[in-house]
């Protein structure tokens, strides 16, 4: 199943044999003004969702980090967004979906009726059937733009601190942080938090701006040198002690607007790698992740730390969880970049954790088997003319 190909691994791909174009059914079925209840079909896009309903006063419950994925996507990873520790995951707020699979049968799942193809479909990875239309439940809001605040912390413990204090305050919360950072500064980084602002402004006065890498570069630029370079100048930059209003775009989507990123990691490119680990393991866990990371000198511009919340997801298969996640790019550096991932991998795994499908191209089956335990269960729902490399790889051994 492919929506529109923004999974970074091969959860969206089906190697040698068929692969489903879904973007096709792009069509809005039902938007209600007054509840912010939407239906839509399951290709239509989060940005085409949001050039509908934001004039309206309306925005996604969840939104992950690119609007550029398909409603059924969203659902099929049941993605997750800076305010999953108010808001869930997607999942959380889907009313309805229908499912259509390769016997030709209908099955319209909701939370209550077919629960258990509903469970399976949210998170599923488009293993259950098509998704043809879906429900989704909106949050109101007075304008297109955010109050937000950008705070510098010199270590996990202030990061731990700074989550205690402004997750009870804000919807919005998410970290960068310098991978390449050792010693007493290591998880040091920058604490962004965000609400819907409460004042009307029209959002005919943004204007977005997007820039693109035009060629693609012979050899990656992302390295030890110039990601030293950079987060020394990112941490470092001047912060201001007040709050901002901006549009929701650069929030949301600061990559977004910079086509072909890609581009920078050179012929090789890169994985991506994501993680969530219990809090119960979670602090000691992420400390040995990121002193992995900074004595290999391997990472990217951009490494996002966050937690969430004790919101349950929905779906059999859902990566968000109670915990501590990090996600960040790794140029691909071959053997390298495996042995560092078999590190990483282990402490994963002594935490109880788990890797993230959606942006996975290599975990070994008993890590994700070990991650997800209800996959045995899931399976009974896989519609059998359904696979993909993703779930090929993870069940072959």
């Amino acid at each position: 199943m492919y929506g529109n190909g923004r999974s970074y691994g091969d959860v969206c791909q089906n190697s040698s044999a068929t692969l489903l174009f879904a973007r096709g059914l792009n069509r809005f079925i039902q938007f209600d003004g007054s509840t912010g209840v939407l239906r839509c079909e399951a290709g239509v896009l989060l940005s085409e969702v949001l050039d509908l309903v934001v004039p309206r006063g309306w925005f996604l419950s969840v939104t992950p980090g690119t609007k550029f994925v398909t409603v059924g996507g969203a659902i099929a990873n049941d993605v997750h967004g800076k305010n999953h520790h108010r808001a869930g995951s997607f999942g959380c707020h889907v009313r309805a979906l229908e499912l259509l699979r390769s016997d030709g049968s209908r099955i319209t799942c909701t939370p209550t009726v077919n629960s258990e193809w509903f469970a399976a479909t949210v998170g599923g990875l488009g293993l259950t059937g098509l998704i043809t239309w879906a429900e989704i439940q909106l949050i109101p809001i007075a304008s297109a733009y955010m109050t937000t605040e950008a705070h510098r912390f010199r270590n996990l413990d202030e990061f731990w601190s700074l989550g205690e204090k402004y997750e009870q305050q804000f919807s919005y919360t998410v970290a960068w942080v310098d991978c390449l950072a050792v010693g007493r500064s290591l998880g040091r980084g920058v604490y962004f938090i965000g609400e819907h602002a409460a004042e009307k402004k029209p959002s005919s006065s943004y204007r977005s701006k997007h820039r693109s890498v035009p060629i693609e570069l012979p050899i990656s630029i992302v390295n030890h040198a110039s990601l030293a370079l950079f987060n020394a100048l990112y941490y470092n930059r001047p912060l201001s002690a007040q709050s901002k209003l901006e549009h929701y775009e650069p929030f949301f989507y600061p990559l977004d607007s910079i086509d072909k990123w890609n581009r920078i990691y050179g012929p090789k490119g890169f994985y991506q790698y994501q993680c969530v680990l219990p809090f119960a393991n979670g602090k000691d866990g992420m400390e040995t992740i990121l002193k992995l990371i900074g004595q290999s000198g391997q990472g990217s511009f951009l490494a996002v730390l966050k937690t969430f919340g004790n919101i349950r997801s929905p779906g059999m298969l859902s990566f968000p969880r109670p915990g501590i996640t990090l996600a960040l790019d790794f140029p691909n550096k071959g053997e390298a970049t495996h042995r560092l991932f078999s590190k990483l991998d282990q402490v994963v795994a002594d935490s109880g954790g788990a890797l993230y499908p959606a942006k996975d191209a290599r975990m070994p089956g008993e890590l994700f088997r070990s991650g997800f335990p209800a996959w045995a269960e899931f399976e009974k729902y896989c519609d059998p003319k359904f696979s993909s490399s993703f779930w090929r790889r993870v069940m072959k051994d």
